[in-house]
C-alpha cells in the first residue's frame, strides 16, 4: 500500500468523483482510477460502487475514509508545524461558519496578524458546519448553538439581539419598537425549525404567552426579507444580520431579552495544532473581558 493510493482514494471519496479528484490532485483521471483499483486488488476489497453515473462508498470504503481523514489531517498538522518554524508565513486555515456575519471580524483580525496565510471559509447550516469540523474538513467552526460534546471546545464569542421587522406599510412601521404582546396573531414568516433565531424567538413568545400566526416557513434569511418586503407578513432576525432596506422597518422588542449567540469551536485533540492555536490567539484579543473558565466550555444556555 502506497501513500499515493491512499491519497487518490481519499480525494475520490471526498469529491464523490474520479474526475474532480484528478483535478484536485493535478493528475489524469486514468491515473486516479489505476491507483484506486490497485488498492482494491492488493487487499481484495471493493471501495466504491457505481450507480449509473454516480459512485458511492461501500462499507469498507466508508471505514477507510474515517482513517484517511485522520491521516491527512495529521499530515496537514505536520506541515503547519513546519510552517510555524518559518514564522507562520505560509499555510491554509479552513474555517466553517453558519453565516458571514459572525466570522468577518475574526477573519479580518487574523489576516492582519498573519497576512501570509491562506484562509478559506465554508458557509453552511449548523449540521453541515459541525460535520465538517468533526470530519477534519475544517480547522475551526463558528456556530450559533453547541451541544455539550467531549470532543469539542466551544468558546463563547458574541451575542446578538433578535429583532422583528415589518413591511414599510405595516401599522407598526412608524413605531420605534414593539412589545412582545404586540406579536399576538401577527402574520409571521419564520426560518426552518432548526434555526437558532427561530428557537430563541419561539421560546420568548411561549414565555410571554403570545401566539403569532406563522404563515410561511423559508430556509433563507434573504428570502424571508423579500417575503416581508412584499407584505406577506412580519419576520424576525438577529440584529447583526438585519440589512437596512427602504421596503422594511426594524422593530426591536422592548420588553423581551431574545438573543442568538456565536461560538468558536474546535476539536479538543487539535487545540495545539499550529494554525488552530494561531487563530485562537487572535480570537483572544477580540473576546470581551471575562474569566478564562467562562470562555472555554460548550455553551448550553437558552437560545
Amino acid at each position: 500500500m502506497r501513500h499515493t493510493q491512499l491519497r487518490s482514494f481519499h480525494a475520490v471519496a471526498q469529491r464523490s468523483s474520479f474526475t474532480a479528484a484528478a483535478r484536485e490532485l493535478g493528475v489524469s483521471q486514468p491515473t486516479i482510477t489505476t491507483q484506486v483499483k490497485s488498492l482494491e486488488l492488493e487487499f481484495g476489497v471493493e471501495l466504491f460502487v457505481r450507480r449509473g453515473r454516480r459512485i458511492e462508498l461501500t462499507e469498507t470504503g466508508s471505514g477507510l475514509l474515517e482513517i484517511t481523514r485522520r491521516l491527512f489531517a495529521d499530515e496537514k498538522e505536520a506541515a503547519d508545524y513546519l510552517n510555524e518554524t518559518r514564522g507562520l508565513k505560509t499555510g491554509h486555515l479552513r474555517v466553517g461558519a453558519v453565516g458571514p456575519y459572525h466570522v468577518t471580524d475574526m477573519l479580518a483580525a487574523f489576516n492582519a496578524r498573519h497576512p501570509g496565510l491562506y484562509v478559506s471559509v465554508t458557509v453552511g447550516n449548523s449540521r453541515d458546519t459541525l460535520r465538517d469540523l468533526l470530519d477534519y474538513r475544517t480547522d475551526v467552526a463558528v456556530l450559533a448553538h453547541v451541544d455539550p460534546d467531549p470532543r469539542l471546545v466551544a468558546i463563547p464569542y458574541r451575542r446578538h439581539r433578535v429583532i422583528a421587522f415589518c413591511p414599510a406599510d405595516h401599522p407598526f412601521a412608524q413605531r420605534r419598537s414593539i412589545r412582545a404582546r404586540d406579536m399576538e396573531g401577527q402574520r409571521l414568516i419564520v426560518r426552518e425549525a432548526g434555526s437558532t433565531t427561530r428557537r430563541a424567538f419561539d421560546q420568548a413568545m411561549r414565555e410571554a404567552d403570545v401566539r403569532p400566526k406563522v404563515v410561511m416557513e423559508i430556509g433563507s434569511r434573504e428570502s424571508i426579507r423579500e417575503a416581508v418586503a412584499k407584505g406577506i407578513g412580519m419576520g424576525v432576525v438577529s440584529e447583526a444580520e438585519f440589512i437596512p432596506d427602504p421596503r422594511i422597518r426594524k422593530l426591536p422588542i422592548a420588553d423581551a431579552e431574545i438573543y442568538t449567540y456565536a461560538h468558536v469551536v474546535h476539536l479538543k485533540e487539535r487545540q495545539k495544532a499550529r494554525l488552530v492555536h494561531a487563530f485562537l490567539q487572535v480570537l483572544t484579543g477580540l473576546l470581551p473581558v471575562s474569566s478564562p473558565s467562562s470562555r472555554r466550555r460548550p455553551s448550553n444556555s437558552r437560545r
